[in-house]
């Protein structure tokens, strides 16, 4: 309504789910929400699933905007362009560039507008399309590779799940950073508790506080988070978004190091207060 006041026609919607960067998992509900909401509204969704098998919570499922589209009364003319990609996800192959978007209820004349123009490019590198295929056609169960495939896709899980609980309870452990769990992706989103004079300087410098905050954190410690600032969040939130991706032995220091810059960042500015 608010687009719509101000004379902004809105063409699409980009949903993640699991979240980026929330880490946050969608309930059924939550995706047919949106869901109806842009076929109401003659809106398309743009449905980026490549965490699709990234659900680390026993009460959480990944259920597909496509699932919804086809199964939920309303969403009949639902326009949905759905995304999956080798480089994210449970593969996590950055190198591989591969994916793939589906198309439901797109006009069959943008569907051959956008085969033309994917059409007139250059392929994607055999590797990419290799690892493609293998993302939607793996090893079949009693195949030669399935039981050593399923081993260390098993492996790669678990460890996930492990240090994704590890990440979020290490930061919920430092006084004045909170901590959603990650329930899903590759991301923690926790919350800053600031001391006012940072507030100060951030602006006086013509910063977001928590851009303030991440620069001191990648000088001090060489960690690198992303203000949480560039993802559109709550006004007066301050935050970063980090990942669980590397070794559990370089997260246990990463959680020490993540205590010990928050503790002399919020000192030093208190001791200007």
């Amino acid at each position: 309504n608010e687009a719509k006041k101000s004379g902004l026609d809105v063409k699409g919607l980009a949903m993640i789910n699991p979240g980026n960067p929330t880490g946050q998992v969608l309930t059924r509900d939550d995706v047919a929400t949106i869901a109806t909401f842009c076929a109401e509204n003659g809106i398309v969704l743009m449905s980026d699933e490549v965490y699709q098998r990234n659900v680390y919570v026993a009460d959480k499922e990944f259920i597909s905007a496509k699932k919804i589209a086809v199964e939920t009364p309303g969403c009949e003319n639902l326009e949905l362009v759905s995304f999956h990609s080798t480089s994210k996800g449970l593969i996590g192959e950055c190198g591989r560039r591969g994916g793939y978007f589906e198309l439901h209820g797109i006009d069959p004349f943008v569907q051959s507008q956008l085969y033309k123009l994917a059409s007139s490019g250059l392929c994607s590198g055999v590797a990419g399309q290799l690892m493609t295929s293998l993302m939607v056609h793996g090893p079949a169960e009693g195949g030669e590779s399935y039981d050593k495939f399923m081993q260390e896709e098993k492996e790669i899980f678990d460890g996930l799940a492990r240090r994704a609980k590890k990440l979020v309870d290490g930061l919920n452990a430092i006084d004045g950073i909170e901590c959603q769990p990650a329930e899903g992706a590759m991301y923690a989103f926790p919350k800053l508790t600031l001391p006012p004079k940072a507030l100060e300087v951030a602006q006086a410098n013509d910063q977001t506080p928590d851009t303030l905050y991440a620069l001191s954190l990648l000088e001090q410690t060489g960690i690198c988070v992303v203000p949480a600032s560039g993802f559109g969040q709550k006004d007066g939130r301050v935050g970063f978004r980090t990942t669980f991706l590397p070794p559990d032995d370089q997260l246990d220091k990463a959680i020490e190091m993540f205590a010990s810059h928050h503790q002399s960042f919020c000192a030093k500015y208190d001791s200007l207060g």
